[in-house]
C-alpha cells in the first residue's frame, strides 16, 4: 500500500476515536452510565468480529492475554464509566482532558518498567501536561487551586476513574510492548469487556433505558469509531509514516474536545483550551525525549493505542 495513503488511513483513526467522548456522554444520558457502556462495547465486539474474525484463545500469549486483557478491560470500563458518571456534558469533557494524561503517563511507565531511555525533556513534558489538566480543572477563571479542589469535591467518582483510566492505558501500553509478540487482542478484550459491563448491569441497580433512533444511530457512530478506528490505525502504523501519526495521535485531546463540544452542544471557554493544548504539548514533548536514543525501538505511546 502507499505510504501517504496509509497514513492518511492512520489519521483517520485519529478523528474516529475523537467522537468518542461526545458519543459515549450522549448515549449514557439516554442508557444510563453502565447500560449505555455495555452497549457500546457490545456492539463495537460484534463489529469487530465481522472485520478481523473471531479471535483463537491459543494465537495469544498467555500473558498478554490475562495481564493485558484485565488491563484493557478495566480501563475501558473506568473511561466510560467516568464519561457517564459526569454531572454535565462539561464536565464529561473535563473529565476526558484528565484521561489524556495517559501518553505521558505511558512514556513515564516505559521508562520505569521497559527500560525506554529519554532525555531531560521528559521532565517538563510531564510538568506540562500535568499543569494543563489542572489549568482545565480550574474552569473559567484561569489557574486556581481552590477551584479544582472544588471540581474534584463536587464528583470524586468521575474524576477518580478517568485518572485511573490514564494509568491503566500506560500500563496496558507498556505490557502489551513486553508480552504481545506482535499480537493484538483488541477483538477479544472488547467482548470481555461488554461482558462485564453487563454483569455490573444485571447485578446493580441502574436507571431505565430510553431507545429511540437517535440513540440507535449514537451507538452505531460509537461501534465504527471503535472498529474502524483500530481496523485503520493498524494500517497506519504498519505501512504509514509512523512519525507524523505519533505526533498527530498526540493532539487527540484537542480534537476530541472539539467533536465533543459541538456534539453535546457545550461551549469551552479560553482557558479550557489552553489546558487542553498544554497536555498535548506535554505529551508531544515526553514523546520527543525519548526519539533521539530509540529510533529503533517499539514507540512507547502507539503500541496498541
Amino acid at each position: 500500500m502507499n505510504k501517504k495513503k496509509a497514513t492518511l488511513i492512520g489519521m483517520s483513526a485519529i478523528l474516529l476515536w475523537s467522537t468518542m467522548v461526545g458519543l459515549v456522554r450522549a448515549i449514557s444520558v439516554e442508557l444510563g452510565p453502565v447500560g449505555g457502556a455495555a452497549t457500546i462495547y457490545s456492539a463495537s465486539a460484534v463489529l469487530m468480529f465481522f472485520i478481523a474474525g473471531i479471535p483463537k484463545f491459543d494465537s495469544f500469549p498467555r500473558k498478554y492475554l490475562y495481564a493485558g486483557g484485565l488491563l484493557f478491560v478495566l480501563y475501558e470500563i473506568c473511561l466510560a464509566l467516568s464519561l457517564g458518571y459526569a454531572h454535565n456534558s462539561r464536565q464529561a469533557i473535563e473529565v476526558a482532558m484528565l484521561n489524556y494524561l495517559w501518553p505521558s503517563m505511558t512514556i513515564l511507565f516505559a521508562i520505569i518498567f521497559n527500560r525506554q531511555k529519554a532525555n531531560l525533556l521528559i521532565i517538563p513534558g510531564l510538568l506540562l501536561s500535568l499543569f494543563g489538566v489542572c489549568w482545565v480543572l480550574s474552569g473559567d477563571r484561569g489557574f486556581h487551586p481552590g477551584e479544582i479542589l472544588v471540581n474534584l469535591r463536587s464528583n470524586p467518582l468521575s474524576y477518580f476513574l478517568a485518572f485511573s483510566a490514564s494509568l491503566l492505558w500506560a500500563a496496558y501500553c507498556t505490557v502489551t510492548v513486553k508480552t504481545s509478540q506482535g499480537k493484538t487482542g483488541t477483538t477479544l478484550f472488547l467482548a470481555f469487556t461488554a461482558l462485564a459491563l453487563w454483569i455490573k448491569f444485571f447485578l446493580g441497580t441502574n436507571p431505565p433505558m430510553h431507545v429511540d433512533w437517535t440513540v440507535a444511530v449514537y451507538v452505531a457512530m460509537a461501534a465504527i469509531a471503535v472498529g474502524l478506528g483500530f481496523a485503520a490505525w493498524n494500517i497506519g502504523i504498519i505501512h504509514g509514516n509512523l512519525a507524523m501519526l505519533a505526533t498527530a495521535s498526540y493532539f487527540t485531546p484537542v480534537f476530541s474536545a472539539v467533536l465533543a463540544s459541538l456534539l453535546l452542544k457545550t461551549p469551552l471557554s479560553f482557558y479550557f483550551w489552553k489546558g487542553a493544548f498544554m497536555v498535548c504539548l506535554g505529551s508531544l514533548l515526553s514523546w520527543i525525549s525519548t526519539r533521539d536514543r530509540s529510533t529503533k525501538r517499539q514507540d512507547p505511546g502507539l503500541s496498541n493505542t
